[in-house]
């Protein structure tokens, strides 16, 4: 099963199924009870910036590693903090703004590879780098994931 990220950033993820067993309390005999097959993650929560590389890496299995450069790195904060700059989060003009919008794809992926003590540097250097407060992680992961899937259509 793959993982399907909605429209709102949360992520459904596969998980694994548990058998339960239940005693009938009619007649004794033990029934066996299945565990829901998939859970929601939201942004923030524990796994999802791990499962959220993964359905990055989902969307293009073939893709090689991500490999972050520095011009790549630079304007992969100018892209997150313009979209968490506008008051609609627009991502497409911001993309428009880039000069490589596929060296900057792949420092956010970089970025994601590492998990929430990534994403934090991360939103700390945007911060440092752009000026304003630094995005909680779990508001850069969505962002991330916001233009990433914006990236792969």
């Amino acid at each position: 099963m793959d993982i399907v990220r909605n429209a709102d950033g949360t992520l459904v993820v596969p998980v694994q199924q548990e058998r339960q067993h239940e005693t009938d309390a009619v007649d004794g005999e033990e029934q066996a009870t299945a565990a829901p097959t998939t859970r929601t993650l939201h942004p923030g929560e524990g796994g999802y910036d791990e499962a959220l590389a993964e359905w990055d890496l989902q969307q293009n299995p073939d893709r090689e590693p991500a490999v972050s450069t520095a011009s790549g790195r630079e304007e992969a904060m100018t892209l997150v903090h313009a979209v968490a700059e506008s008051p609609d989060h627009a991502i497409a003009p911001a993309l428009e703004a880039l000069n490589d919008p596929e060296a900057s794809g792949e420092a956010l992926r970089h970025v994601l590879v590492g998990g929430v003590p990534s994403v934090d540097a991360f939103a700390h250097e945007v911060a440092e780098a752009e000026g304003g407060e630094p995005l909680p992680a779990h508001q850069a992961t969505k962002i991330i994931g916001e233009v990433l899937g914006e990236l792969d259509k």
